[in-house]
């Protein structure tokens, strides 16, 4: 079992930048891909970013790419979403989520099906 913790939200400008961060609870997670959803109040969990267990494939919304970073770092146990030039319509509940995945595809990655292991959400907010 993995537990998953979320750090790093909280109230921004619109155009400021925030650093999440997720780690998980007890165990590595170094063998595990990890990504990154958001769900704003009366909508979908949408698919932000993920990166493979390696670190070496990077998958983005299209949304997001450019403004959004995901990196991690193994041997912290840690990966993190750098979020830039952040607007209001950023403003969400953000969880992280942990998989095996065999075979890295961006088809694989944005498939919220794919991770065993979810985060309980840090909130992102953007005030204009």
């Amino acid at each position: 079992q993995v537990q998953l913790v979320e750090s790093g939200g909280g109230l921004v400008q619109a155009g400021g930048s925030l650093r999440l961060s997720c780690a998980p609870s007890g165990r590595t997670f170094s063998s595990y891909a990890v990504g990154w959803f958001r769900q704003a109040p009366g909508k979908e969990r949408e698919f932000v970013a993920a990166v493979s267990a390696s670190g070496g494939n990077t998958y983005y919304s299209g949304a997001m790419k450019g403004r959004f970073i995901i990196s991690r770092d193994n041997a912290k146990n840690t990966v993190y979403l750098q979020m830039n030039s952040l607007k209001p319509e950023d403003t969400a509940a953000y969880y992280c989520a942990a998989g095996l995945v065999p075979r890295p595809s961006y088809r694989t990655f944005v498939a919220a099906g794919t991770y065993e292991y979810w985060g309980q959400g840090t909130q992102v907010t953007v005030s204009s």
